[in-house]
């Protein structure tokens, strides 16, 4: 009898992680692996914030900071929203978080009760469902295919609420997909929220700046709702600054005042220096984030150029973050040298064993058709990396 809890033991591993890993151990065995599985850009953090970070520790920014995070730094936060997202929140509504991941996890663990429903576009990221099962909470998955561009309509929102619905959470631009909702399409789904004044939403905006259609829009912009929005946002993406976790989330008091409690509980406050670093990457403008932008879109139309010559690869164009979510289902049940693909995650494993090419499966992202490539990569990388995907799928039989 296991010693570990049912809370473990039901929880998955993260598959991003998981294939990560895998592609790790085939590179140590002297094999020359691409990596497309991890959702991380590939560009060094820009020097003035790496500056002040080194100013913040010779200026003995070293001890324990505040749960909810520096004053400056929510100051800075709540400024941002203002300037570019035309948004009003006061400091104290800002929560600083260990990553957006735990800004995440706090906004749900904060809402959500046993047995209540939160709504989930599908594909969706990996941890959100996780979340909610440590929440105790129940995932209620909405189908959105590639023909409707990974989006959900505001008709299967409607028919996906009942009683017992809490919360919606999603992204925008959306990892695994891509997809970026329009200001109409938010606004669509907000004249539903609004006839249900009970449930809360989740708003996902990390890739915010990875954006390749006009500026961004937030659902949170929608005054008759923005009080039951939670945004979560962070600094890994636009500023390259995975290694430094740091998110946010921007809601209201009572929500932030709540998140300040839970986080309180688990890790405090965010490391002192990644705040500093925080600051000056929102004072420093956005030059860094808009030139890294252009690569992404360089990137993209070279990737999916190459994707769409594939035979039997479904793709669309993603407006947005750096990813390709292409439908593979036409090599299920093919086969090489006795090995059938069953299924997106075999094909990733394929992929890995036969191209030497990481990529994700799709399953843990609520859709077993599809696979994530990541072109968060040099362009030389991409390249051969599609080269060999293509002569791998060609294999199959």
């Amino acid at each position: 009898m296991s010693a570990l809890s049912n809370r473990i033991n039901n929880l998955s591993e993260s598959a991003t992680i998981k294939m990560a890993k895998m592609g790790r151990e085939l590179a140590a065995k002297g094999v020359d692996v691409i990596s497309l599985s991890f959702g991380e850009p590939d560009f060094h953090t820009p020097e003035h914030i790496k500056e002040a970070a080194k100013q913040a520790m010779d200026q003995n920014y070293t001890y324990y900071t505040p749960v909810s995070g520096y004053p400056d730094l929510r100051k800075a936060v709540a400024g941002k929203l203002k300037i570019e997202n035309g948004l009003d929140y006061d400091f104290s509504q800002i929560v600083v978080s260990t990553g957006a991941k735990q800004a995440i996890a706090n906004a749900v663990l904060c809402l959500v009760n046993p047995g209540e429903e939160v709504i989930i576009p599908t594909p969706y990221w990996v941890s959100y469902s996780e979340v909610v099962k440590l929440a105790e909470g129940i995932s209620i998955f909405i189908e959105a295919p590639v023909e409707q561009d990974f989006k959900i309509t505001p008709e299967q929102l409607e028919a996906a609420i009942t009683p017992k619905t809490k919360l919606f959470m999603f992204s925008s631009p959306c990892n695994p997909t891509g997809s970026v909702y329009s200001k109409n399409e938010l606004e669509g789904l907000a004249k539903v929220f609004e006839k249900h004044p009970n449930i809360y939403i989740l708003s996902d905006e990390i890739y915010e700046h990875i954006n390749f259609v006009d500026k961004h829009e937030s659902i949170a912009q929608f005054e008759t709702i923005k009080d039951r929005v939670i945004i979560i946002n962070g600094f890994s993406k636009a500023f390259a600054m995975t290694g430094w976790r740091i998110g946010y989330t921007a809601s209201n008091k009572e929500i932030a005042n709540a998140c300040d409690k839970m986080q309180g509980q688990i890790t405090s406050g965010t490391c002192s220096i990644t705040q500093k670093a925080g600051v000056a990457a929102l004072e420093g403008g956005l030059e860094s984030v808009l030139k890294m932008r252009e690569e992404f879109k360089k990137r993209r139309d070279i990737v999916y150029n190459l994707l769409k010559d594939i035979e039997g690869v479904k793709v669309n164009l993603p407006e947005g973050a750096f990813y390709f979510f292409p439908d593979v289902t036409s090599f299920f049940g093919k086969s090489y040298n006795g090995n059938t693909i069953k299924d997106a995650d075999e094909l990733s494993i394929y992929l890995l064993e036969e191209a030497h090419v990481a990529t994700v499966g799709g399953d843990s992202f609520g859709d077993k058709k599809s696979i994530r490539i990541s072109y968060a990569a040099a362009e030389d990388k991409l390249i051969e990396a599609v080269r060999r995907i293509k002569e791998a799928l060609g294999k199959l039989n």
